[in-house]
């Protein structure tokens, strides 16, 4: 374990002051403290629609843009999959019926 991790626990209350893991154990009051802390599903919402806002949406040209080579990489790959593909099941049956 490492000094930030040690302190980490430290403010957590995981271990004491010299290391010695900590006798106190989770009470009523703070799991009823953490629920309380909780946002509403309102404030949830409202949470996400400001974070939503902070997002750098690309613009439509972008977008087309990523698609095209997107879908141009697609059937390069699937045509190079299958065309290795073919030439070795050719390959191997030419082999074998030598």
């Amino acid at each position: 374990m490492n000094r930030e991790q040690k302190r980490m626990m430290q403010r957590q209350g995981q271990v004491g002051a010299d290391g010695a893991p900590s006798s106190r154990r989770t009470s009523v009051q703070d799991v009823q403290r953490r629920r309380s802390d909780r946002a509403t599903p309102r404030e949830f919402f409202r949470q996400i629609r400001e974070e939503m806002r902070q997002v750098s949406w690309p613009t439509r040209p972008e977008v087309l843009n990523y698609t095209s080579i997107v879908f141009f990489v697609l059937v390069f790959m699937t045509s190079l999959i299958f065309g290795l593909g073919f030439g070795f099941s050719k390959f191997v049956a030419f082999l074998f019926t030598k």
